[in-house]
């Protein structure tokens, strides 16, 4: 398959200018978030992939501030949701209200949209939320519309949605079912910083001056880059070393593993395998490259499979978690070698 044939069709140079966009949309937030280059890289990735991510991690590890940040690097409309128990699906979504016109004195119903409405939403602490409002926010980010007053309304493109959750508190949690985390692209995990890293946060944020963001990229940029990921050739070996490696999570298989069949309740799904290729070509594009390669899909595995396989009570009491699957798999699973 000819990368230039899949190419042609797209603006080549344009694409080069969003690669240097790229590169210096993460040279923007490298100077606000220290230490989390690879989170920082993944949460660019769903960005140009259309991917919605979940941030994870304990509290105080800049979850907000890296997705706060990151909007302000672009030219993007921007909301916050600040989920708690007490938070309804039309105060996401908007609702009708009554209001007087002034020059005619009259009353009449008008819809305020809610904060849905904006090309990147933050879902903070998103598993604080009934589950009846999470379904509201699962409708936009599958369909990328809003029903609401008995209307379905369309969102502005493009549209992604940046939730954090805190895995350490249980109580007044609603965990999010299987389903709405399947919507997710990627679940990245973030984890404490170095010692070198936490004294140079320390250093900084204590200071009086704080670093001045530019915006690097619009709208209509990221759409471009969006289109373009879609034209990245992968080879039918890599595509299939994918499919192979989500397949091989699923413990209902006649040829599972053993470790699968016992550490894995239920195993990830064909969305699995359509992120992890997309995600795979976005990668490979904002590397340079316009082919996938194995190194692609295997750098990607974790937080795009993560979230989607869920494991036994045997593993749980065990404390073998998801990734520790994950990474038994890229052990045993054999890559071809021509696509490394």
């Amino acid at each position: 398959m000819s990368n230039q044939g899949q190419m042609a069709q797209t603006d080549i140079d344009s694409i080069q200018k969003l690669k240097s966009a790229f590169d210096n949309i993460k040279k923007q937030l490298t100077r606000v978030i220290v230490g989390q280059d690879q989170v920082i890289e993944e949460l660019l990735i769903a960005l140009f992939s259309k991917g919605h991510c979940m941030l994870e991690g304990v509290p105080g590890l800049a979850k907000t501030l890296m997705i706060s940040t990151l909007s302000r690097c672009l030219s993007l409309e921007f909301s916050r949701i600040q989920c708690t128990p007490d938070l309804m699906p039309a105060d996401i979504t908007g609702a009708d209200f009554i209001e007087k016109n002034p020059s005619t004195g009259t009353f009449e119903l008008l819809f305020r949209p809610g904060p849905l409405f904006s090309n990147m939403v933050l879902a903070d602490e998103i598993n604080r939320t009934p589950p009846r409002t999470q379904a509201a926010l699962l409708e936009a980010m599958q369909e990328k519309h809003v029903t609401a007053a008995g209307r379905t309304m369309s969102l502005d493109l493009p549209f992604l949605v940046l939730a954090t959750q805190n895995p350490i508190e249980l109580e007044g949690t609603y965990p999010l079912p299987e389903a709405q985390l399947d919507r997710f692209m990627f679940n990245i995990v973030m984890s404490y910083l170095s010692e070198d890293d936490e004294v140079r946060v320390v250093t900084e944020t204590t200071m009086a001056e704080q670093p001045k963001l530019e915006r690097v990229l619009s709208g209509a940029d990221i759409q471009m880059f969006q289109h373009a990921v879609r034209h990245i050739a992968i080879s039918d070996d890599v595509a299939r070393y994918a499919v192979r490696l989500v397949d091989a999570s699923r413990p209902i298989r006649p040829d599972a593993r053993d470790f699968v069949k016992q550490w894995v309740k239920w195993g990830a799904g064909l969305r699995a395998s359509q992120a992890l290729v997309l995600a795979a070509k976005a990668r490979a594009l904002i590397g340079g490259r316009f082919h996938v390669s194995v190194s692609d899909i295997r750098a990607l595995a974790l937080p795009t499979l993560r979230h989607r396989i869920i494991t036994t009570f045997y593993a749980d009491s065990e404390q073998i978690t998801p990734d520790s699957v994950i990474e038994r798999l890229l052990e045993e699973v054999p890559a071809p070698k021509s696509g490394l």
